[in-house]
């Protein structure tokens, strides 16, 4: 059986979930009971870091576009962030690279994250 801790916080730009281990059909399950409790605002974002994700099945890819839609459901962007090589190579060949925008650290991803223009 697979093992994979999940961490969440809070950050001006929205959550952070830090995975750390295999997200595959095993623990897959993790993530997608976590996310109807994430509080996602319009305007923020949802940072999935991935720095220590080990190994991802397509059940793991199929969490993380179930994240997505709960981001889109809710107005709210995503983005992935320290995709390791190997994964990254993985969502390269199925599209995902098309998909998720990504950046190198999670605190990359929270500085690019601009506020929504405030409504007049």
């Amino acid at each position: 059986m697979s093992h994979l801790a999940i961490h969440i916080r809070t950050t001006t730009a929205g959550p952070v979930m830090e995975l750390n281990g295999e997200l595959d059909y095993d623990s897959c399950t993790q993530v997608r009971d976590l996310l109807p409790h994430l509080t996602l605002e319009p305007g923020r974002q949802l940072v999935i870091d991935l720095t220590g994700i080990t190994f991802c099945d397509s059940s793991g890819i199929t969490a993380l576009i179930a994240a997505r839609n709960h981001a889109a459901a809710a107005h709210a962007g995503i983005v992935l962030a320290a995709v390791p090589h190997p994964i990254s190579r993985i969502f390269s060949m199925v599209g995902l690279d098309q998909v998720f925008a990504t950046h190198p650290t999670a605190q990359a991803a929270e500085a690019a994250w601009t506020p929504p223009a405030p409504r007049p």
